[in-house]
């Protein structure tokens, strides 16, 4: 289990390290979900708009 927590510090460097790939992860599932979420926003848009046209 130590050599766990010193694989996890890395000499001291951890904390950069480790928050660097979470930034970087953040980074890329925001990367992912807007484009996504805007792709559904303008499917359902669309939808509402063509329900309207034909009432």
């Amino acid at each position: 289990m130590s050599n766990l927590f010193e694989y996890l510090a890395m000499d001291g460097h951890g904390p950069f390290v480790w928050s660097a790939y979470a930034i970087t992860f953040v980074v890329l599932a925001l990367n992912f979900l807007q484009p996504w979420l805007a792709r559904r926003r303008l499917i359902n848009t669309e939808a509402r708009r063509r329900r309207r046209e034909r009432v």
